[in-house]
């Protein structure tokens, strides 16, 4: 654990209040380490919500905090059709995209096809950010299908199981339910909070799987296998 104040939130919307709950200060994040002035007053805001630093990433306290197991069953594969747009995308995953769609594209629907052939391989979103392109209105990701049991699939992972590509999927959904900000000399990782998750964090408590845990795989393809020993050695020496 740091031992230096620390907040992550956005600047602009810095009202600290210890009576704040954690969902009003969720959001888009700005690092600050130190004290900082505020009306007068320097307030250090390590109190309020302590984080989590390794190397040049900053995660919340959450992360450490809650237990998660994906529930198949339970959600139906929800969070690759619940959202405002497609899973975001590194720029360099909009090259890999384009390049390994031949192989991926008899993994999908003919509805995602049809989009991806007209659209691209991948899109712009209303925000500006490049993402997977979806069917309809924000429905389901071009690259998902639905499997026998109605549970949505990654069409992109399923070519990868059978040796297609090297390639898993994008980082972002590999991640979920952690969510990556970057700036430019640090990446904010926050947890994702949402009902559609519910039955995995009832899944992940009746395990006793922390959600650092269960994604080890995604945060070491991400970060690395030393970093993330790094990860567990600050939470669990902290136990």
């Amino acid at each position: 654990m740091i031992t230096k104040p620390l907040f992550i939130k956005t600047l602009d919307d810095f009202l600290p209040s210890a009576e704040l709950s954690r969902s009003e200060w969720s959001g888009t994040f700005f690092v600050c380490i130190g004290r900082l002035p505020w009306k007068g007053f320097y307030v250090s805001l390590e109190k309020i919500f302590p984080m989590i630093l390794v190397g040049n990433v900053v995660l919340s306290d959450d992360i450490k905090e809650n237990f998660f197991v994906c529930d198949l069953e339970a959600c139906k594969g929800a969070c690759c059709v619940e959202g405002d747009s497609g899973a975001p995308l590194d720029d360099d995953e909009t090259k890999i995209l384009e390049e390994i769609y031949p192989l991926v594209k008899d993994y999908i629907t003919e509805e995602g096809r049809q989009v991806i052939e007209a659209q691209g391989t991948w899109v712009i979103d209303s925000d500006g950010d490049k993402v997977t392109p979806t069917l309809g209105a924000n429905r389901e990701c071009a690259y998902a299908l639905y499997d026998a049991r109605g549970i949505l699939k990654c069409g992109i992972e399923q070519a990868y199981l059978d040796g297609k590509t090297s390639w898993k999927k994008p980082i972002s959904c590999h991640l979920y339910p952690i969510r990556v900000t970057k700036y430019e000399q640090y990446d904010a990782l926050n947890y994702n909070q949402w009902h559609i998750c519910d039955p995995a964090c009832q899944l992940g408590k009746s395990l006793q799987v922390p959600l650092y845990t269960f994604l080890k795989e995604a945060l070491v393809r991400k970060y690395g296998e030393a970093w993330y020993a790094e990860l567990v050695e600050d939470i669990e020496g902290s136990k």
